[in-house]
């Protein structure tokens, strides 16, 4: 299993930013794809952004486009979701994931961590 630790997770108001980050345990990030997705409660569990390790390219669900991104940083190790004018709907546990599979696709991604809380509210 390929485990990943997210973090930074924490209450924001509307219109509000956070950055989240997420590192892999015991493995480095090389060729892996990696990608965040998130969970409301209730609801099924979603894709947010995706960075693909075949070809180096991001790709982001529509419904964050321009509010969220999404970058890597080899040298420390870590992701991070960048998210910026934040609403209520996007309260949601997150989180990110590692797949081996090349080029990837959002069913690739299936180990998961705990998450971080991302509460939008006032």
């Amino acid at each position: 299993q390929l485990e990943m630790k997210e973090s930074g997770g924490g209450l924001v108001q509307p219109g509000g930013s956070l950055k989240l980050s997420c590192v892999p345990v015991g493995f480095k990030l090389g060729l892996y794809s990696i990608a965040w997705f998130r969970q409301a409660p209730g609801k099924e569990r979603e894709g947010v952004a995706l960075f693909s390790g075949t070809d180096a390219t991001i790709s982001y669900k529509d419904y964050v486009k321009g509010r969220f991104t999404m970058s890597l940083d080899n040298t420390k190790n870590t992701v991070y979701l960048q998210m910026d004018s934040l609403k209520s709907e996007y309260s949601a546990n997150y989180y990110c994931a590692a797949s081996p599979v090349h080029p990837p696709v959002w069913s690739d991604f299936d180990s998961w961590g705990q998450g971080t809380q991302v509460p939008v509210s006032e």
